[in-house]
C-alpha cells in the first residue's frame, strides 16, 4: 500500500472509529450501591441494612476526625481519631459482615460537617506535618478495621484549596501506593467554598478518585426531576470523566426525594448509560422506614447491571 492510500485509509479508520480509546474508558452504568453509617448514634448495625447479592456494597463509616475526643473537640493537624458509633460497629463486625456477604466493602469517612457543637474544619499546620500525621493515623485505623477504602468528607475549610488538594492528594497517592486503600471517594456538594476546594483536588489528582459522592441532597427539598438532571450533568462537567454518584437523604430533608421522582431520574440515566451508582446519607435515619429505599436502590442496580 503506498503513504497516500494508507493515509486515506487511517483517516477513514478515525471517521468511522472515533475516539475509540476514550470511549472505551467513559464512565458506564454500574451496580454500585454506598451508605453512609454510624453517625447518628441511633444503634445501627450493618446487618439490620439489606444487601443486595446482586450489587457491589460500600458501606461508609462516618466519621474519622483529625480532632481530639475531649468535651470541647480541638484539631489535632492531622491525627484522626473514630467518631462514629464503634460500639455497634466494631473491628469484629466489619470482619463479620464482610464474611457475610463476599460483595461487601466497608470504608471510612474523613471529615463530616460537625464535631462535639461546631463545624468540623480542614486545619492543617502545613502540608508535611498533616499528610505524616494523618497516614500514620488513618493507617492504624484502617487496618484495625480492616477497611478498603476512604472517603473525603470535609465541608469546612481553614486552609486554601491548593494546601487541601495537596493534603488529600498526597494521602491517597500514598495509600494507593502502599496497598492500604483499593479506593478513594469524594463527597462535594453545590457550595462555592466547597466546590473551590474539592475542584482543586480534582485537577490535581483526578485520576486518582474512584468516585464522586456528590451530595444531590444539599440542593432545595423540592427539586424536581427535570432540574436534577441538569445538576447531574453540571457536576459531571465539574468532575469531568469522574464516575458521578446519584443521592439522596432518607429524611427527605433536601434534593429529589425518592417518593418524588428520583428513580424516575435513575432510570433516566440510566437509558443514558450514566447511572455510575447510588448512595445514601444515611443508614442511621433509614432504620426507622426499614430500609425502603435502599432496597429500591439496590433492585434498580441489580436490573441495570444485567
Amino acid at each position: 500500500m503506498d503513504l497516500s492510500k494508507l493515509f486515506i485509509a487511517l483517516f477513514i479508520f478515525q471517521v468511522l472509529f472515533p475516539c475509540h480509546m476514550s470511549m472505551q474508558a467513559a464512565p458506564a452504568n454500574s451496580n454500585l450501591f454506598r451508605g453512609y453509617i454510624g453517625a447518628e448514634f441511633n444503634n445501627v448495625r450493618f446487618t439490620d441494612v439489606p444487601v443486595n447479592s446482586n450489587v457491589e456494597f460500600h458501606f461508609i463509616l462516618s466519621f474519622a476526625i483529625d480532632y481530639d475526643t475531649s468535651g470541647s473537640p480541638s484539631p489535632t493537624n492531622g491525627k484522626f481519631n473514630v467518631f462514629w458509633d464503634s460500639d455497634n460497629l466494631s473491628p469484629s463486625q466489619v470482619s463479620s459482615i464482610k464474611n457475610r456477604h463476599s460483595i461487601v466493602k466497608v470504608a471510612l469517612s474523613l471529615g463530616g460537617d460537625s464535631v462535639g457543637d461546631g463545624y468540623a474544619y480542614f486545619d492543617p499546620s502545613s502540608v508535611d506535618s498533616w499528610v505524616s500525621n494523618a497516614v500514620s493515623s488513618l493507617t492504624d485505623i484502617i487496618q484495625e478495621y480492616n477497611l478498603d477504602g476512604i472517603d473525603i468528607d470535609y465541608e469546612h475549610f481553614h486552609a486554601d484549596p491548593d494546601t487541601f488538594a495537596e493534603c488529600i492528594g498526597r494521602l491517597i497517592t500514598t495509600f494507593k501506593k502502599n496497598g492500604v486503600i483499593s479506593f478513594a471517594s469524594i463527597a462535594p456538594f453545590d457550595d462555592d467554598d466547597v466546590q473551590t476546594h474539592y475542584k482543586a483536588l480534582w485537577k490535581s489528582y483526578g485520576g486518582l478518585i474512584d468516585y464522586v459522592n456528590f451530595q444531590f441532597y444539599a440542593y432545595d427539598q423540592g427539586t424536581t426531576v427535570s432540574q436534577f438532571m441538569n445538576y447531574f450533568n453540571t457536576q459531571s462537567s465539574n468532575y469531568n470523566g469522574g464516575k458521578i454518584l446519584v443521592s439522596f437523604i432518607s429524611d427527605g430533608s433536601g434534593g429529589l426525594a425518592p417518593e418524588n421522582g428520583f428513580f424516575t431520574a435513575c432510570n433516566r440515566l440510566r437509558s443514558q448509560n450514566k447511572l455510575h451508582g447510588i448512595f445514601v446519607w444515611s443508614a442511621d435515619d433509614s432504620k426507622g422506614n426499614g430500609f425502603r429505599y435502599e432496597k429500591q436502590s439496590q433492585a434498580l442496580l441489580a436490573i441495570s447491571h444485567q
